[in-house]
């Protein structure tokens, strides 16, 4: 149990053993305040509620030490780690005691990130905020997280407009011409950039017209890894417009001796970067440059997969076998993004009732007329 005594000075000391088992003081001017004190730390005790008041942790030393023990993938770390230096360490709240934040600070803070940052990546730096604070609850290092209720700005998603055919072609071109397959093959695969640039020949099965997804291409290292989920591990079907570019593709540019499809002069995979903004974001900005040209102006290697997805959607394919092509975990993305681009359903709609209702005769049908209705449609004995 704890304890209240007099000091020499005058002053009250409140005395308590913590979890630890360590005693721990803390002096007060006033009598009552030692004992209120003494009084919640055995009760919080008790609970199993206890938080160590003069635990001096930061904000910023926390998130760290957090970060540091998550199954992260290489290039989730170091985004995370960039998230933690500029916009935790970066910033007054990083440097305050983790026990000492308040929800109005966490308000005062995002209201800042938000001059200068977009919606949705405010949002993400809430979020990874709110993350660090829920464990610290279990770890007890607080008792109870102050990143609630935060007001931020609406984040506005624009609706994706997917490349066409023509302006797929259009990029396939338009780029280099040992590039070309891997416009159409990403655009027919709706494959990420990263399993596109993976791509073995190994993966490629003409006979049973499917492509296996099992690797990505690491950003910066250029080594292959895992997939980005584990759904994304994934049979895709080979439609022939794909199986015609690879075939093309690899008599002009036989398959490395691992297996690499697409590689630069170098003979070396191609890497993210560069392909990605030198060869294909540079080929659509001359595309949409060129005089009298209605191409995109922001065209990037994703927009493939947003044409791949319109593409199945329009030709009456159902949201889950598109999140499956994708490598999404669940349907509910698909309905997010891609929900206004799926056909008009409401002639679909009558077909069915009409079909259903086609067998009966007209005798058996329900007349709008007859007993019990006064000839106007209405029944009896009710008001028009």
């Amino acid at each position: 149990m704890g304890s209240v005594a007099k000091r020499p000075n005058g002053r009250w000391r409140a005395r308590y053993r913590a979890p630890d088992g360590a005693w721990r003081a803390k002096h007060f001017t006033r009598k009552v305040d030692a004992e209120r004190f003494v009084a919640t730390i055995e009760t919080a005790k008790l609970r199993g509620a206890y938080i160590d008041p003069d635990d001096r942790t930061t904000v910023a030393e926390y998130a760290r030490r957090w970060a540091a023990a998550r199954p992260y993938r290489a290039t989730t770390a170091r985004r995370v780690e960039a998230q933690i230096r500029c916009h935790l360490e970066g910033k007054a709240l990083g440097g305050r005691r983790l026990a000492a934040v308040l929800p109005s600070d966490v308000q005062a803070w995002s209201a800042e990130l938000a001059q200068t940052m977009a919606p949705a990546t405010v949002q993400l730096q809430v979020n990874l905020l709110k993350a660090v604070y829920a464990s610290a609850v279990l770890d007890r290092l607080v008792a109870s997280s102050p990143v609630v209720r935060i007001a931020l700005p609406r984040a506005e998603r624009d609706r994706v407009v997917p490349l066409t055919i023509d302006q797929v072609q259009a990029l396939a071109r338009e780029v280099p011409e040992r590039c070309s397959a891997m416009v159409v093959v990403q655009a027919a695969l709706g494959l990420r950039v990263g399993e596109l640039l993976a791509l073995r020949d190994q993966d490629v099965n003409f006979l049973g017209r499917s492509v296996r997804i099992e690797h990505q291409l690491e950003r910066g290292t250029r080594r292959r890894v895992p997939p980005k989920t584990p759904r994304s591990r994934r049979a895709v079907p080979l439609p022939q417009v794909a199986a015609e570019a690879l075939s093309e593709h690899m008599r002009n540019w036989p398959a490395l001796d691992d297996g690499t499809l697409f590689y630069g002069a170098s003979g070396r995979p191609y890497d993210h970067a560069y392909y990605g903004t030198k060869v294909f974001t540079a080929a659509a900005r001359r595309l949409a440059g060129a005089k009298g040209s209605t191409f995109p102006p922001e065209v990037t290697t994703h927009d493939l997969r947003h044409h791949y997805a319109s593409v199945l959607l329009a030709g009456g394919e159902s949201v889950v076998a598109v999140a499956e092509r994708l490598g999404h975990d669940n349907a509910g993305m698909v309905l997010r993004v891609y929900g206004h681009l799926m056909p008009d359903s409401e002639d679909h709609t009558r077909r069915v009732i009409d079909a259903a209702w086609a067998p009966l005769d007209g005798a058996a049908r329900v007349s709008t007329g007859g007993s019990g209705r006064d000839g106007s449609g209405t029944p009896a004995g009710v008001r028009p």
